[in-house]
C-alpha cells in the first residue's frame, strides 16, 4: 500500500468512525464570494449531537483560515491543519453547537468566470470537494441540512439549494442577501451556488412542485427550445419512480465552462451553457438526455447515497436509465431501443480492454453509467415492469435520506420478486465480461434493432441486385431513422448508378438525420445531383449546413465566392458556421490579401473570452489546421493551459508541445515572453523547460 491508498485508508476510516460516534444535523451559512480576488468568506453554524464518547471532531475545510470559533457559546482551542477543522473541548454528550468565520481562495469547486455583465460565479462539488468553499464533509453518509444565504451584488441573481425565502437589503438599497432553506438532508457534495445575469421562468407539476429554468439574459427567446419537454420528463419520472419529488422545488441554471454535461446537486442542477439552443441547434445537440439524467439523480444519488465509492453504479447507472425511460416516453420505443443497441456495442468493444467490474471504486464511468444501465434493464426485463416498480418504490421510501448499498438494494428485488439476485450480482456486477450475444435477446424485441442486426449478418452474402433491392425497400419503409441511416452507409458497396438512387431516396425522406448522412458520405458530388445536394444547406441542422459547405466548396471551384456570400451571416451552433465562413474566407482569399487579413482578425476574436471554451477550441484547432500561427494564436492557447476546464487545458497542452517542437515556432515563444503579462511569461517558460 502506498502512502497515498494508506492516506485515503486513514482518512476514510476517521470519517466513518466519526459518522457512528458524530451526528451533524444542521448549518447554517452565510457566504460572502468576492469575484475581484476569487475569494469567498463565510459565517457557519453547526448543530450537532454527540453520540458516543470521541476525542477529535473533524470538518473537512482545505486551505481557510478561521476565527471565532465558538463551541457552546464558549471560545475554544483548536487546530487548522489545512484540510480539516479539528475540534478538541468544548463539547458534551447530546445538542451541540459549533460556530466560526472563515476565509478561502478556492484553488477548484468554486468558480469565477468572465467579468462585467458576463460574470458568472458557480461551483461543482462532484464527489467531495465542496469543503473548498464550504467547511462540509467530505464522507458522503454525513448527510446535513443546509440553509444557506449568499451575499453579492442586487444586479446577480444568487441561486442556492432549497427554497428561496427573502431578499434582504442594506442602508443604501442594494441587495445584499439571498436567504434560502432545506427542509431533508443531504450530502455535503450536493451544495451549490450560482451567481450570475440570469433571467427565469417557472411551471407547476400536476403535484405541485415549482420548475424553475433559468438562462443568461442574452439568452432569452431560447427557453422553450432549452428546456424542450422538461415538465413532461418530470411528470413522467415521478410516477415511473413511483415517490414524489422529495425537495419541493426544482431549478436547472446553465453556466459557461462547466466542467461537466451537468451536476445533480439537490433541489438545483447546474449544466453547460453548450445546452443552451435555438430550435435548429436542438436538433444537433440538446439538454434532453443530461436534464432527465440530472432529474434522475434527485432520487437516485440524492434522496439516497451510495455509502462508498464501489457502490457508485446506484447513482450513475439509475440515472442513466432512467434518463433513457424519459427520453422513451418522448421519443418513443425505437429511440429507447437503439439506445441501448449501440451502448451494447460500445460495452462489448470496451470489455476487450476494460477489465474492472461495476463493483470497484475504480470501474470506468462507461461501466458505471452504461453497463449500470444495462444491468438495470436487465433486471427490470426478467422480474417484469409491474415487479420493478415496486421494488424501487420500496428501497426509496425505505432509504430515503440514508446511505446505501448494492446488497440492500439487491435484497428488495429478492423480496420483491425472489429472483436470482446471486446470479446477477455475479453476472453484471462483478464480472467484466460484456457479452453481446448474451443480451441480445433483449433488443430483438424492438424492429428496428431486429433489422439492424439482420442486415449487419446477411447483407455481407447477397449479390449486388439482391443488396441493392432489399437497401431500397429498407429507405422506403417506416423503419426508424438510424436503420436508414445504416442504409446510406451500406449503398457505398453499390454500383455508382445503384448508389446514387439510394442516396437520392435517402434525400426524399426529409429525415435530418438520414440526410445528415448523406452529406457526410458522398465526397463526389455529381453534377446532376447537385441542385439537390445544394438544399442541404437549409437543412434544420447546423451540423448539416457545415458538412454541405464544405463538401460544395470542394466539389465546384467555380461556386466559392457564392458560397462565401451565401454564408456570411451564418451563425449555427457554437459558432461553427461562423467558424466554417471564415475558414473559407482564409483559404479561398489568395488573391485578396485584405480579405484574408480581416477574416484572420476576426477568427482570431474567437479564440478568446468571453467566448465558451468550445467555441475558442474550435477557432484555435482552425488556426491549427490551417497552419496559421500567429501570436495571438500562442498567446490564447497558453492561457487555455491555464484554464479550470479540464478538457481545454488538455486541448492546449497537447498542441503547445506539438507546436514548440518547430524551431521557428519555438522561437515566437521565447520572444512572447519579453512582450506578455509574467503569468503567460511563467507558464510559457514551463513549457519551454519542459521540452528543452
Amino acid at each position: 500500500m502506498n502512502r497515498i491508498l494508506l492516506f485515503l485508508f486513514i482518512s476514510l476510516s476517521v470519517y466513518s468512525q466519526q459518522t457512528k460516534k458524530v451526528d451533524f444535523k444542521v448549518c447554517r451559512a452565510i457566504v460572502s464570494p468576492n469575484h475581484i480576488d476569487e475569494t469567498i468568506t463565510g459565517e457557519v453554524v453547526y448543530e450537532f449531537e454527540v453520540k458516543s464518547k470521541i476525542d477529535t471532531i473533524r470538518i473537512n475545510a482545505i486551505a481557510m483560515v478561521f476565527t471565532n470559533v465558538l463551541l457552546n457559546g464558549n471560545e475554544v482551542d483548536f487546530k487548522n491543519s489545512g484540510k480539516e477543522l479539528l475540534l478538541f473541548e468544548g463539547y458534551k454528550k447530546g445538542k451541540n453547537m459549533v460556530s466560526f468565520r472563515y476565509t478561502a481562495k478556492p484553488k477548484q469547486t468554486l468558480y469565477f468566470s468572465g467579468e462585467g455583465e458576463d460574470l458568472q460565479i458557480w461551483t461543482q462539488g462532484q464527489g467531495k470537494n465542496t469543503s473548498y468553499w464550504l467547511p462540509s464533509f467530505d464522507d458522503v453518509n454525513e448527510k446535513v441540512i443546509f440553509n444557506l444565504s449568499a451575499s453579492f451584488r442586487n444586479d446577480f441573481e444568487v441561486i442556492l439549494n432549497g427554497k428561496f425565502l427573502a431578499k434582504n437589503y442594506n442602508s443604501k438599497g442594494n441587495l445584499i442577501q439571498w436567504d434560502y432553506s432545506m427542509e431533508k438532508p443531504m450530502s455535503s457534495y450536493l451544495v451549490m451556488m450560482a451567481i450570475g445575469r440570469f433571467i427565469k421562468q417557472t411551471e407547476i407539476t400536476k403535484q405541485g412542485t415549482v420548475l424553475e429554468f433559468y438562462l443568461d439574459r442574452k439568452d432569452a427567446d431560447k427557453f422553450e427550445s432549452t428546456y424542450r419537454y422538461s415538465k413532461r420528463m418530470f411528470e413522467f419520472l415521478e410516477d415511473e419512480i413511483g415517490v414524489k419529488y422529495p425537495w419541493g422545488v426544482y431549478k436547472q441554471i446553465p453556466v459557461r465552462d462547466f466542467l461537466y454535461a451537468g451536476m445533480e446537486n439537490t433541489t438545483s442542477t447546474i449544466f453547460s451553457q453548450d445546452f443552451v439552443v435555438d430550435s435548429i441547434s436542438f436538433n444537433d445537440k440538446n439538454y434532453v438526455n443530461v436534464n432527465a439524467h440530472e432529474l434522475a439523480h434527485q432520487w437516485f444519488g440524492n434522496l439516497i447515497t451510495a455509502k462508498e465509492s464501489k457502490h457508485h453504479w446506484l447513482h450513475e447507472g439509475f440515472a442513466t436509465y432512467y434518463a433513457l425511460l424519459a427520453e422513451k416516453e418522448v421519443f418513443g420505443e425505437d429511440y429507447f431501443y437503439n439506445e441501448l443497441y449501440e451502448s451494447a456495442q460500445i460495452l462489448e468493444q470496451a470489455s476487450k480492454q476494460d477489465t474492472i467490474p461495476i463493483l470497484s471504486p475504480k470501474a470506468s464511468s462507461l461501466t458505471f453509467y452504461k453497463k449500470g444501465a444495462w444491468a438495470l434493464h436487465a433486471l427490470r426485463s426478467d422480474i417484469g415492469t409491474i415487479k420493478f416498480k415496486k421494488a424501487i418504490q420500496c428501497y426509496l421510501n425505505k432509504y430515503e435520506y440514508e446511505n446505501v448499498d448494492t446488497d440492500e438494494f439487491l435484497k428488495i428485488i429478492r423480496k420483491a420478486s425472489r429472483y436470482d439476485i446471486k446470479k446477477f450480482k455475479k453476472n453484471w456486477l462483478e464480472s467484466s465480461k460484456f457479452n453481446f450475444n448474451t443480451i441480445e435477446n433483449y433488443l430483438v424485441i424492438n424492429q428496428s434493432v431486429n433489422q439492424l442486426l439482420e442486415f449487419n449478418r446477411t447483407n455481407r452474402q447477397l449479390s449486388e441486385e439482391e443488396l441493392f433491392e432489399k437497401l431500397k425497400k429498407g429507405i422506403l419503409s417506416n423503419l426508424y431513422y438510424n436503420v436508414k441511416q445504416e442504409i446510406v452507409f451500406q449503398s457505398q458497396n453499390l454500383s455508382e448508378e445503384h448508389k446514387m438512387e439510394i442516396i437520392l431516396l435517402a434525400m426524399e425522406t426529409n429525415d435530418t438525420k438520414v440526410r445528415q448522412t448523406v452529406a457526410e458520405v458522398l465526397k463526389v458530388i455529381p453534377i446532376n445531383f447537385k441542385v439537390k445536394f445544394e438544399t442541404l444547406l437549409n437543412d434544420n441542422s447546423y451540423i448539416t449546413r457545415e458538412i454541405a459547405l464544405f463538401r460544395l466548396w470542394t466539389n465546384f471551384k467555380e461556386d466559392r465566392e457564392s458560397l462565401i456570400a451565401l454564408s456570411k451571416d451564418w451563425i449555427g451552433t457554437n459558432y461553427n458556421l461562423k467558424i466554417a465562413n471564415l475558414t473559407l474566407k482564409i483559404v479561398g482569399s489568395n488573391d485578396n490579401f485584405e480579405r484574408k487579413q480581416n477574416a484572420i482578425a476576426e477568427l482570431e476574436i474567437y479564440t478568446k473570452l468571453p467566448y465558451e471554451s468550445s467555441v475558442r477550441e474550435a477557432a484555435l484547432q482552425t488556426f491549427i489546421e490551417l497552419g496559421i500561427i500567429t501570436d495571438s494564436v500562442l498567446e490564447e492557447l497558453i492561457e487555455a493551459s491555464m484554464h479550470h476546464k479540464w478538457q481545454f487545458v488538455k486541448f492546449a497542452k497537447d498542441n503547445i508541445r506539438k507546436l514548440i517542437s518547430n524551431d521557428d515556432i519555438r522561437q515566437n515563444f521565447i520572444r512572447l515572453q519579453s512582450e506578455t503579462s509574467q503569468k503567460v511569461t511563467e507558464r510559457i517558460n514551463y513549457f519551454l523547460k519542459e521540452t528543452e
